[in-house]
């Protein structure tokens, strides 16, 4: 996983335990122009359902029925950023999120993987209160624009980790100090497909998008779009039928290096929806 980015962010997927989440015939995968993550949900056009609406940050209620503040876990996970809810602030009027890594002094330490690791920023993190799953027979699809940091030290993501258990993990795009964009489908910690590519224009915002198709009742095949051309597909054993969480957020060194930035880092999303479909 991971994240310190810009994101304009349009998902498209099954949720675990949606009883709406069913629909009607399979929209093919079809490649978005740069963007314009928007799109996504008129590509989708025979979906059935929507599970959050591309105005999902355009109110604070609507943020409040969909989604929660920091990781489903609580404030910490495997960086140097604390996440903090005053980090992460609506701009109902442009119907964005943005999170702020702060640089910050005097934070307890925390421990991840039997390590300790300090803490230098207070930052954010947001997760979908529903879970999402590739049920059998459907496909899951994530779309969205996004404008991303590559700065040594600043770790963007936007991901989905197991809810029970680990793996599943599918990190959509993970940007992590090196001037690269990484696309990632973990089955065990030693079985990992990772796919970096250079990331052109960090200020410009760039289109992703991660279609998951449910194979054969048991393993998940995934496709990772840039700009609107496929770059890789990835295959998750046994990922059918799995809950997992939605993340979106912006960690701070660890694996992107360090020291991170002595200034405010950003990552803004928008347009965030969510659809479900049969294949």
């Amino acid at each position: 996983m991971h994240a310190t980015v810009t994101a304009v962010v349009s998902v498209l997927l099954a949720c675990h335990g949606s009883s709406t989440a069913a629909a009607v015939a399979a929209t093919p995968a079809q490649p978005l122009p740069a963007g314009n993550a928007a799109a996504a949900v008129a590509d989708a056009a025979t979906a059935t359902t929507t599970i959050i609406p591309a105005s999902s940050f355009g109110t604070q209620a609507a943020f409040d029925a969909a989604w929660d503040y920091n990781y489903p876990w609580g404030t910490d996970h495997n960086g140097g950023a604390r996440m903090d809810k005053s980090q992460s602030v609506l701009d109902t009027e442009a119907n964005t999120l943005t999170i702020t890594a702060t640089p910050a002094t005097g934070q307890k330490p925390t421990k991840h993987g039997g390590k300790t690791i300090a803490i230098h920023y207070l930052s954010g993190a947001v997760h979908a209160r529903e879970h999402i799953t590739v049920d059998r027979g459907t496909t899951v699809e994530l779309a969205g624009d996004f404008r991303a940091t590559v700065t040594k030290g600043t770790w963007p993501a936007f991901w989905l980790t197991a809810v029970d258990g680990w793996p599943p993990e599918v990190d959509m795009a993970e940007w992590k100090g090196s001037g690269k964009i990484s696309f990632n489908t973990f089955n065990t910690s030693s079985q990992v497909a990772a796919h970096d590519v250079a990331y052109p224009s960090p200020g410009d915002f760039h289109t992703i998008r991660c279609v998951m198709r449910d194979e054969d009742g048991k393993d998940v095949n995934v496709q990772f779009y840039m700009d609107g051309k496929l770059v890789t597909t990835q295959v998750g054993k046994g990922f059918t039928g799995k809950a997992m969480y939605l993340i979106i957020n912006l960690q701070m060194e660890g694996s992107s290096g360090s020291p991170g930035p002595k200034t405010d880092t950003e990552y803004a999303a928008r347009g965030v929806s969510i659809i479900a479909y049969k294949s």
